[in-house]
This record gives structure tokens, sequence and C-alpha cells, in this order.
């Protein structure tokens, strides 16, 4: 090689032998990223689904900002924040009732008369829709998210139509839906979809329900025996709980509440809903598909909940969403699971309204029916489902004419 080369080779190798030498001291002295709140959990639990679909709308961030951007016909409001000091958002349409009663809900039981207690617009039909009071249960944020979509423009976020639902919204006076009640167990899950898993459960059981620090899945309903739960004695303590470890299905409804329980009662007591519907994602895996539980209630309300039931499981089976087509045999009520007491007990006493849970699949991992056969839940038809139960539950509020016509209206 010539001297001038070799002065020029020498000059070049210097520079990129300083430059690789910047690099790696920038790289080094760059601050560390903080570790993640829970950082043992296994990567096979944070498996996210390949092409989530647009319509799966499902983390915070997410709901937030189509909220912010596609609500033109309704109201969003916050209406409490979480205890992480998140926003609880809810959307209004419609006209709310005006004036109030001349007495206390209890009162209103004693005396008889509900209307002593709704006021002048006792009249009125309220619908409340409230998803994800656990976490990690992410069907019910999708539903009520495309259930705004067709609010606003009749159609759901995949563009379908769905009239009878804007028939229905049209025969009801004010509706309140809400997304995400416990954004702190939302916030915590980090996936916005999960992978399929075929039948096994386990990341989904995990990141609703949490595991020990030893691994060992907390489980449920062993997971209700720890309220609130000590986020130290776990290695992740999945969506259940808010920050304050507190399963809002199952606060201390007469002590100190949560911020959440809070906001979902002072709405109901400022709205006093005829219905509502508190969705969660879970359904025996011998019978994989939608059902409406029976809650622990008011006896006068009972009948309201025998034709809800009916109403809602008929149409489910005629759209091929139960396990048989049968509606003689899906609307029968011996099927409705008695629920413990919980909030939407708590909620029934505290404003009147029936208030129950629907349990759907999981877009996670599938079960069986109860012939024994295979039973998957794509994203579409979790989405139909949820669409469903709407519309039927605003179709029979609409219909039965809310606490004014149920037992012990007058």
């Amino acid at each position: 090689m010539k001297t001038e080369a070799m002065h020029t080779w020498c000059r070049c190798f210097a520079a990129l032998l300083l430059g690789g030498c910047t690099v790696f001291r920038l790289a080094a002295a760059a601050p560390e990223q903080p570790p993640p709140a829970f950082p043992h959990i296994p990567p096979e639990y944070l498996r996210e689904a390949d092409n989530t679909p647009d319509f799966w709308v499902s983390t915070v961030d997410g709901v937030a900002k189509f909220l912010g951007e596609s609500v033109h016909r309704g109201t969003v409001e916050v209406i409490g924040t979480s205890a992480g000091g998140r926003p609880i958002r809810a959307v209004f349409y419609g006209r709310a009732r005006v004036g109030k009663g001349t007495t206390t809900f209890s009162g209103a039981s004693g005396a008889h008369s509900m209307r002593a207690y709704y006021g002048p617009d006792f009249e009125k039909k309220v619908y409340l829709a409230m998803a994800s009071i656990h976490g990690g249960e992410l069907e019910g944020i999708v539903g009520l998210v495309n259930l705004v979509s067709v609010l606003e423009t009749g159609k759901d976020l995949r563009g379908r139509p769905w009239p009878g639902i804007v028939a229905a919204a049209g025969r009801i006076d004010r509706l309140i839906v809400i997304p995400i009640v416990n954004v702190d167990g939302r916030a915590r899950v980090p996936v916005r979809m999960e992978a399929f898993c075929g039948t096994d459960h386990r990341a989904d059981d995990y990141l609703n329900t949490g595991a020990w620090s030893d691994g060992k899945m907390i489980g449920w309903p062993e997971c209700k025996a720890f309220i609130p739960l000590d986020f130290s004695s776990t290695q992740f303590p999945g969506g259940y709980p808010n920050d304050n470890g507190v399963n809002i299905q199952h606060d201390d409804f007469f002590g100190p509440r949560q911020p959440e329980t809070q906001a979902l009662l002072d709405v109901a007591a400022r709205e006093r809903p005829d219905l509502i519907l508190n969705l969660h994602t879970g359904v025996w895996y011998e019978d994989y598909f939608p059902l409406v539980h029976r809650p622990a209630m008011e006896a006068a309300l009972a009948p309201a909940f025998d034709g809800l039931f009916r109403a809602m499981h008929t149409a489910m089976a005629n759209a091929g969403m139960q396990s048989t087509g049968d509606p003689a045999v899906e609307a029968d009520l011996a099927r409705a699971p008695a629920d413990a007491y919980n909030i939407n007990t708590a909620l029934n006493y505290h404003c009147g309204a029936l208030a129950v849970v629907v349990e759907v699949p999981s877009h996670q991992h599938s079960a069986r029916n109860r012939q024994g056969a295979a039973v998957q839940h794509s994203a579409d038809r979790l989405l139909d489902e949820e669409l469903v139960i709407e519309e039927e539950a605003m179709k029979y509020l609409a219909d039965s004419g809310g606490r004014a016509r149920w037992a012990g209206g007058k």
C-alpha cells in the first residue's frame, strides 16, 4: 500500500473508531429506563394477537381517544377518579330525569310508592351499561365502544348497521355508557388483545386474577378471599383489583368505599336508572356462551328479571349464540346462576335499578357446548354477541316500561 493511501486509511479507521467509541460512551451515559411495575410476568402470558381488528378498541388510551374524537350526539363526562388517579369516563345520551322525589329509595319501598323516590319524571326510562369492573375482561369494553359508535352513526366500527339498537335507543329517554369502570386494573394489563391459545386459558387466568410471588395462580373464586389484595405478595396482581387492591365487584359497600364504587353510586343516585347491565367475561367451560345472571336483589324485581332473562336468551338462541337454537331450552329460568351479594345488589338497593351481570366468553381460548363439541368465539362473533345483548336489554326496558311498570312501581 502506498504511503499516502496508508495515511488516508489510518485517518478513516481512526474516525470510525472514534465515532464508535463516542456512540458507546453516549449509550453508556444514557439514563436507564425504569423497570416495569411487574417485571416478572412470564413472556408467554403477554403475547398479543396477530392482526387485531380495528374495531377492537380496548385500552384505556384507545377508549379515551375514541370518545374524544367520535362522540358528538352524546356528552362525555368524567364521573370520578380511580384509586390510581385515572379519570373514569361515561357517555350520556338523551334527557335525564328532572326533579327529585320526596323520599329515599328505602322510604319509597316502605311506602310502596316508587314515584315518591323517582319524582315527577317517574315514567322516563333510563338505561345504564358498564364494563370492565375487572380490568382484564376486554369483551365488554369492545362491545360498549361499538355501542357508542352505533348510537353516534347507526353503525359499529366494522361499518355494520344496527337498526334495532337505533330503534330501541329512540324509545329510551336516557342512556349512560361506561366503557371502563376499573381503569386502574385495565391499565395494569399490558395487552390490547390476547393471542388465541386454543383450550389453554392460563394466560387469561393470569392476566385476570394474577399470581402469587412464587408464580402460583391466585385463581377464581379464590381471588375474592383477598380484598384488599397485597400487591407485594404477588408476581402480578391481575386486572381484578384497582390500585388499592380492591375488587370493585365486592367492595365494602357499607364502609369506606373505593372511588370507583362511589362514582357508580353517585351516577346511579343522580340518574336513577331502571336497568343496569354489568358486562363481564367468564362463562362455564361446559356451556361456552353468553349467560345472564340472577342478582341478589329486592324481591319486587324478580318478575322483571325473569322477563329480561327470557327476552335476552330467546334472542340469543334465535341468533345462534347459545348451545342450542331452542329458545324454550335456552330461556329456561333454571339456567340463570344466582349471584352472591355484590355491586349489583348495592346498586339495586341504592337507586332501585334492576342491575344484572352478563357474562360472555373470552376471545383468548375455546371451550365446549353442552353437547361436548368445541366452541371458539372469534372477535367478530363476540362483538355481535355484545351488541345483541345490548339491543335486547334496551328493547326489554322500552317494552316493559321500567320501574314505572314493574312490580313495586306505582
